[in-house]
């Protein structure tokens, strides 16, 4: 077993597992950890824990003392240089007519690295910009481009369900996110009901698919033909978390439709391929879920490496 803490550098974000040594220290206190980027002002999201060796990918990185006051003042400080940083770099991309969008300026504590975050449509040529802020700064200057998700994380908002995003709030990385994810939880294939502030479909699809999956593999598709305590039907629809199947019955010339739990219908002839997303959405709209899909796994964020 090893003892560990789960360091946070910024809100919202990853939590990164480091040694404290002897120190005992308390969740919510900060700390002053070396990192592959320098010094690291963090804060503690979990408190001294013991957890198997097995399940450390690599040796951890100590801390290197539990912050003073006079490192929070110095963090202080960097939060309100990051502010003017902003308006300089904002002034620079505008002399130099770049076609991109500034969206937040961190200064690495010991002042060793200023990095700038973007975004933009395309490839942007900054030589000049990062000799312009070098000149102005005078320490090593990083130009990062990121993605449309990445931006909205750092801006924040409310989603469509009136909470505070999820990228905003909790969620620490971002993950795959597909149609069919929408489509298994029998969720309107309409882009702008299954896209997020960020344009991308959103990240709580991801949420429920495990359990889906799962059930699904013991429901009958629809179109397959079972036997019920009614005779035999086809299933037309199914409520897939109460493993309810609606099943559509014949009674000479009369149709009729009766609900039944899964485990009371016994599969006849079940369907060799699921139903098609094309089926269940027109042309245009598609073409937009499945622009949104690509963009959604392109976007997937990449984390640094502590």
């Amino acid at each position: 077993m090893k003892t560990i803490i789960g360091v946070r550098f910024r809100k919202p974000g990853k939590i990164y597992f480091f040694d404290p040594g002897e120190l005992k220290v308390e969740k919510g206190s900060n700390v002053i950890v070396e990192t592959s980027m320098g010094q690291e002002f963090g804060e503690v999201m979990i408190a001294n824990r013991e957890i198997p060796e097995s399940k450390l990918a690599a040796p951890l990185k100590k801390i290197i003392r539990v912050a003073t006051p006079k490192d929070v003042e110095h963090e202080k400080e960097n939060k309100e240089k990051e502010k003017e940083a902003l308006k300089i770099c904002e002034e620079k991309i505008k002399k130099h007519e770049l076609d991109m969008n500034l969206t937040e300026v961190e200064y690495k504590f010991d002042g060793s690295k200023i990095i700038f975050y973007f975004t933009a449509d395309g490839r942007i040529d900054f030589r000049e910009l990062v000799k312009d802020l070098a000149a102005v700064f005078h320490t090593r200057i990083e130009l990062r481009q990121i993605g449309v998700r990445d931006e909205i994380k750092k801006i924040g908002g409310n989603g469509m369900c009136g909470r505070e995003l999820c990228c905003c709030s909790f969620l620490r990385n971002f993950e795959n996110v597909s149609i069919k994810m929408a489509k298994e939880q029998n969720i309107s294939l309409n882009p702008s009901k299954i896209s997020g502030n960020c344009g991308r479909l959103m990240c709580c699809l991801k949420y429920e698919e495990e359990v889906y999956d799962e059930k699904l593999k013991r429901l009958p598709k629809i179109g397959a033909i079972v036997k019920g305590p009614d005779g035999e039907g086809e299933i037309v629809g199914i409520e897939t978390l109460a493993e309810r199947v609606k099943v559509k019955l014949k009674d000479g010339e009369d149709i009729f439709y009766k609900r039944y739990n899964a485990s009371e219908v016994e599969v006849i002839k079940d369907v060799q391929n699921e139903e098609d997303i094309e089926s269940d959405v027109n042309a245009e709209d598609l073409a937009e879920l499945e622009a949104l899909e690509k963009l959604a796994q392109s976007d997937v964020e990449n984390e640094d490496e502590i």
